[in-house]
């Protein structure tokens, strides 16, 4: 069975180009650890419609939205989308900006957890009987 997705309207496709093309700084760090599967082989995507939004960063493959927010954001606004997302069977993450730009790794953690990836030890033998 083929699924046929309607087209997306002009304008969500010209707004998700122009989001990937000016990318912020806190969009730009954990980017380059989501980008080309990097995150045990998971396929991120950046500035992705999701009508009726545009997500920061999605994982299709796991249902996970991660959402960056800024000084911009609202909270109601925010609680709406989320929810909205939600009823539609999307995980949401959201980092405050700042948090990401100062601790992209534990940002990265967070989110390799919540797509249910084990943390990887540093001892690749571990646990394997070795």
């Amino acid at each position: 069975m083929t699924t046929v997705k309607p087209p997306l309207p002009t304008t969500t496709l010209e707004n998700s180009r122009r989001l990937r093309r000016d990318m912020t700084d806190a969009e730009q760090k954990p980017w380059q650890r989501l980008r080309g599967g990097q995150l045990d082989g998971l396929k991120f995507r950046r500035q992705h419609p999701v009508p009726p939004y545009i997500a920061d960063f999605c994982c299709v493959a796991e249902k996970l939205i991660v959402e960056l927010d800024g000084s911009q954001h609202n909270e109601d606004v925010d609680a709406a989308r989320t929810h909205r997302l939600e009823s539609q069977g999307w995980r949401i993450l959201r980092f405050w900006d700042h948090g990401v730009l100062q601790q992209t790794k534990a940002v990265i953690e967070a989110i390799w957890n919540s797509a249910g990836k084990p943390d990887p030890h540093p001892n690749p033998s571990h646990g394997r009987g070795a």
